[in-house]
């Protein structure tokens, strides 16, 4: 655990399946809670819950695979001694990131969708 929970499953399926009880995971220490398996066809799968930030589920969260403390790239990356990943976020939407780490750096790329456009003016 860093700022978010990390809990690693054995198998995608149990990712892809998992229903939480979101008042429950309100009460865990951590902000997020991260969770992820090896992938069948990826290197990874995960999904991203937060509802101490009123998001029930993230559908693709770029922070929770990329935060210097181990988190998901980071701990794929060790587990299967990769510096190059395929992660896919099983979430409704869904949604695949290709990932690199170069020491503590993450780099990722991957699909995106125009969510707003707005003006500031201070």
């Amino acid at each position: 655990m860093g700022r978010d929970l990390l809990c690693v499953l054995d198998s995608e399926e149990t990712v892809r399946q998992l229903q939480p009880d979101l008042d429950k995971v309100k009460e865990l220490d951590g902000l997020l809670l991260q969770v992820t398996a090896p992938g069948e066809e990826t290197d990874c799968v995960s999904r991203s819950f937060a509802p101490k930030l009123s998001v029930a589920e993230d559908p693709v969260c770029g922070s929770g695979h990329c935060h210097i403390i181990p988190h998901i790239i980071p701990y794929w990356a060790d587990a299967l001694g990769k510096e190059t990943l395929v992660a896919y976020q099983a979430s409704k939407r869904g949604g695949t990131l290709y990932c690199r780490r170069e020491g503590t750096k993450i780099f990722m790329s991957g699909k995106a969708a125009l969510y707003s456009i707005d003006e500031l003016f201070i």
